[in-house]
């Protein structure tokens, strides 16, 4: 019998985040509103001063804090496991390996970087953050960081998912948090958007522009705001997954995957699993790295890299990513996690270095992957990830069709157990697909036109 779960012990936990930064070229700076690079004051009303420095940081190995490592321990290291079933119903030589994030108690990865957000928060003194969710995944993980160390937690919900995901809110509540269906009456920019559009489904950049609003809206001070993606400290938090993952494959006997995979909407998941591993093709490994999205929200696949704003109220600096447009809004598809309008500037700069390839599928064909996944693993999937299975069975099947053995990793970035309105649609033929018109996409990245142009290492004019 093959060994189907690869465990590390508590001891062989990661100590120190790797951080891809230190080894890409510089990046294109994030831009204040008169087009300047940023300077870390301009982020204090919004962060802590001690994760401004880790976001600005050039150096390649930041230590993890003890206290972090104690809580991350309740649930990491997380299993490395092989797919054997899936391979067998394919018929594939493939050898498929999964990083199951699922088993963290909000059930995804997101409480990597939630419980090291919130620590450096407390340390900084902030009582209470604010923030946005879109599945209602970050949502859930802030509330789990902030019940265990003593934070008071808002979430914003990003309306569709607030209607179609009830039970995530009921996550929030039983960890203390508030949630309310975002755009909201209680901000300015909630009340404008909601004056214009009554029926909107909301976005997560909305969410975003809420949040943010509430942080810097409190005149006492004791409030920040709390990202679950996108930022470069939140892709560093993250990168426990990959460098546990490959502990685990050298366990397994595998010198190194010939294909990673990770689905991607702002780019958490898919950085943790990836970074450490993107260091190596840089290096000269031959590894395929592939983040999957929505043909909906084709950001990668579409998106023009470009500065934008990472909120629809345009409250953020300017970020060097892939977008769709800050007033882009997405189609409702239950992937909620995955119906951002940008990409982690981080994550945008492999795909224009050429060391990541961005694959987009239809949602209909994302939930048959599921299902599929489902009959053969046995366990039931996140909308999100069933993007990424997609990707790893047509690279299942191309190994079969090429009569080659190769390593397939992918991230399982989280369990679909409270996302199951979505597979009821999808059981009875009531779900669309949803490609994104050109018409569409032309229409909404006309914002972006008269904004700063990246280039190598900083802005490139207008």
């Amino acid at each position: 019998m093959r060994e189907r779960t690869i465990n590390l012990s508590g001891r062989d936990i990661p100590r120190r985040w790797y951080n891809l930064a230190a080894d890409l070229p510089a990046p294109a700076p994030p831009l204040g509103p008169d087009g300047a690079p940023i300077t870390p004051d301009m982020l204090a009303p919004v962060f802590p001063m001690n994760l401004i420095e880790q976001e600005a940081s050039r150096e390649r190995w930041i230590d993890i804090p003890e206290e972090v490592l104690r809580i991350l321990l309740r649930w990491r290291p997380t299993p490395l496991r092989r797919a054997c079933y899936l391979e067998e119903r394919l018929g594939t030589p493939a050898r498929i390996y999964y990083k199951d994030e699922s088993v963290s108690p909000p059930g995804s990865h997101k409480p990597n970087t939630a419980v090291a957000q919130a620590w450096y928060n407390r340390q900084f003194g902030i009582r209470r953050l604010a923030t946005e969710t879109g599945a209602g995944q970050w949502g859930s993980a802030l509330a789990f960081a902030c019940s265990l160390l003593g934070l008071e937690c808002k979430v914003y919900m990003v309306r569709i998912s607030f209607d179609q995901k009830p039970l995530r809110k009921t996550m929030m509540r039983i960890w203390g948090a508030r949630c309310v269906a975002s755009p909201s009456a209680e901000t300015e920019t909630g009340r404008r958007i909601l004056a214009e559009t009554p029926d909107i489904p909301g976005s997560l950049g909305i969410a975003i522009s809420e949040a943010i609003e509430e942080a810097v809206g409190d005149a006492s001070g004791g409030t920040r705001y709390s990202l679950g993606s996108v930022l470069n400290h939140v892709l560093l938090h993250q990168t426990v997954i990959g460098l546990e993952a490959r502990e685990q494959l050298a366990l397994a006997g595998e010198r190194r995957p010939d294909v990673i995979i990770a689905c991607a909407g702002g780019g958490s998941n898919f950085a943790g699993l990836s970074f450490p591993f993107v260091r190596d093709r840089m290096d000269g490994a031959d590894i395929e790295i592939i983040p999957v999205e929505p043909t909906a929200c084709p950001t990668m696949t579409r998106g023009p890299f470009a500065y934008d704003y990472g909120d629809t109220a345009c409250m953020t600096p300017l970020l060097a990513m892939h977008t769709l447009g800050h007033g882009f809004m997405p189609p409702p598809i239950h992937a909620g996690g995955l119906r951002y309008h940008g990409l982690a500037p981080l994550v945008s700069q492999t795909i224009v270095e050429g060391l990541a390839t961005p694959r987009a599928y239809h949602q209909t064909q994302c939930y048959e992957s599921a299902m599929l996944w489902a009959a053969t693993e046995g366990t039931i999937c996140a909308p999100e990830t069933s993007h990424a299975i997609a990707a790893v069975i047509e690279e299942a099947r191309k190994a079969k069709e090429e009569g080659r053995e190769k390593v397939i990793l992918f991230n399982y970035s989280g369990h679909g157990l409270m996302d199951l309105a979505g597979y009821d649609k999808y059981l009875s033929g009531e779900l669309a697909d949803y490609p994104l018109p050109e018409e569409a996409l032309r229409r909404s990245i006309e914002v972006i036109r008269h904004l700063p142009r990246p280039g190598r290492g900083g802005p490139a004019g207008r």
